[in-house]
């Protein structure tokens, strides 16, 4: 399904494969060759997202921007099923497996691999030829890579990234207290302007 946006329109390569349950919205450009497999979802909410030449993304993953955090993707990346990417750049030649995880600012070098269930956080820098192993976390810049089991490592990189200020210019909570009012109000806002889209083509 292809949607119009705030006036944006997804352009598909000609020689591109777009499944009939996948769904393609607002400032999307999807480059020669690519396939977009069932169920995926590529979405531009305010920024673009331009995915390269030769890619493929494969079922029920999610590619989303934001206006702050355009999303780039180069040529020849295999975005694995149920992958989530928001906000980042990912090079050439890049694989991300199935249930990988690059959030807003991340920045994925040429030739890396982020395996199943890895995570790319927020602002943190891959480097090329890097691979982040099954189920690990990538934090920092440059990024450093840690089991799940080392939440404190990750944390004390992590937090002074500052995740409620970067994606919904928030400021953390201290003990005892919640930003998820204002939170979900300013994010249901924004997600509002979804009200006006137009189906181009599918339904």
């Amino acid at each position: 399904m292809l949607i119009e946006h705030q006036d944006k329109q997804p352009k598909i390569h000609e020689t591109a494969y777009v499944a009939p349950t996948a769904v393609i919205c607002g400032n999307v450009t999807v480059g020669a060759q690519c396939r977009i497999m069932f169920g995926a979802v590529i979405v531009a909410e305010g920024g673009k997202v331009v995915i390269g030449d030769h890619c493929i993304v494969m079922e029920n993953a999610v590619v989303r921007s934001s206006a702050r955090h355009p999303v780039k993707v180069g040529n020849h990346v295999l975005i694995g099923p149920r992958a989530y990417l928001t906000g980042c750049v990912v090079e050439d030649d890049v694989f991300l497996a199935t249930g990988s995880t690059v959030f807003n600012g991340a920045h994925i070098g040429t030739r890396a691999e982020v395996r199943i269930n890895g995570t790319v956080q927020l602002n943190s820098h891959l480097e090329p030829d890097a691979t982040v192993p099954i189920g690990w976390v990538a934090v920092g810049n440059p990024a450093t890579l840690h089991p799940p089991s080392e939440h404190d490592e990750i944390w004390s990189v992590h937090s002074p990234l500052d995740v409620p200020g970067a994606v919904f210019g928030l400021t953390r909570p201290g003990p005892g207290e919640t930003n998820m009012p204002e939170l979900t109000k300013r994010y249901a806002k924004g997600l509002s302007s979804h009200r006006n889209d137009r189906i181009l083509y599918g339904e």
